[in-house]
């Protein structure tokens, strides 16, 4: 009985295309700090309108699969699973310290939490709705990256960061420390390159980005740019950097480091979410959402939808 639960409960993750249903459509997940809720927003042609909000307490930041329900945090520590497509609660997890940041493992079965306050990595198997393992990093645990095969993750130690942790996680349920290493700048966020070979790393104070070598840790490139970049994200050929002070989204061929070019955004976008080519902000300070196209920095529209937007995720739902 426990293993055909099991079993219907890992089709609530398989695409509804799959059985037939229209091919679905992407929508950002964003969270209204200020406002307590997390909406759904659609993108595309008709992009910029709110599908649907739910109110969560205190909500910071989401993270959310393809197909699964978004992980949703609340530094006070809690937190919550909203169903795919619903955005209905279906479980909270109590007794986290400071969760800051989640990330969806490769696959889409596991969610990580980094916990600033107790300075863990919780996993949480999202098929089975439980904590599965929790893994010591250290206090201030903030971005993390997963490379693209899921077998490695490394961490950053709060927003202005001294060390960086590397984790194995081959075996994603039950992650370990692999090393740390000492980045040449305080660091901020963290990004693994679509070949998995290099992890580019911003700086939270600083005009850089260093770029590691994966496997050894060593610096490959140091990257100028025109204000300190808070986020990086990558699609297609392109690494995007945000500086949410400088009010600038800027584009870099990620195997060459060549500059592509840079465009104004709304003040305070910090955040960023990119799939299919295209690429969603959303700002801390102006509460405005932004679709882009990757390729060429267009943007299609501007839409504000809270008083403040802060971390956004991208999900697909059926058309």
């Amino acid at each position: 009985m426990r293993r055909l639960l099991l079993i219907a409960a890992a089709l609530l993750l398989v695409p509804a295309a799959s059985a037939g249903v229209p091919a679905n459509r992407p929508v950002a997940i964003v969270v209204a700090e200020t406002a307590n809720e997390v909406l759904a927003v659609s993108l595309g042609q008709h992009g910029g309108h709110i599908l649907k909000r739910v109110h969560v307490p205190d909500p910071l930041m989401v993270a959310a699969p393809l197909h699964g329900p978004a992980v949703v945090l609340d530094p006070h520590g809690t937190v919550t699973l909203l169903g795919w497509h619903s955005l209905r609660p279906l479980k909270v997890f109590h007794g986290f310290s400071n969760p800051q940041v989640a990330r969806i493992a490769p696959g889409d079965r596991f969610a990580y939490v980094a916990d600033g306050g107790s300075g863990e990595i919780s996993v949480i198997d999202l098929v089975r709705r439980r904590i599965v393992d929790r893994v010591y990093v250290g206090v201030r645990a903030h971005h993390m990256s997963f490379s693209p095969d899921g077998k490695r993750l490394w961490v950053v130690l709060g927003e202005v960061a001294t060390t960086i942790v590397r984790l194995d996680t081959s075996t994603p349920a039950r992650p370990h420390v692999a090393g740390r290493l000492q980045p040449r700048f305080l660091s901020h966020s963290i990004g693994f390159a679509p070949d998995g070979r290099t992890v580019w790393v911003s700086s939270s104070r600083a005009r850089y980005v260093t770029v590691y070598n994966a496997a050894s840790g060593k610096v490959v490139k140091v990257l100028r740019t025109e204000r300190a970049p808070q986020e990086v994200a990558f699609s297609g050929a392109r690494a995007l950097l945000t500086s949410g002070y400088g009010s600038s989204l800027q584009a870099v061929l990620w195997r060459t480091y060549r500059r592509l070019g840079t465009v104004r955004m709304p003040y305070g976008s910090f955040n960023l979410a990119t799939f299919g080519g295209k690429v969603v902000t959303s700002s801390l300070f102006t509460g405005q959402v932004v679709e882009l196209e990757a390729g060429t920095l267009k943007r299609f529209w501007t839409a504000k939808v809270a008083p403040e937007t802060r971390y956004v995720a991208i999900s697909l739902w059926p058309r």
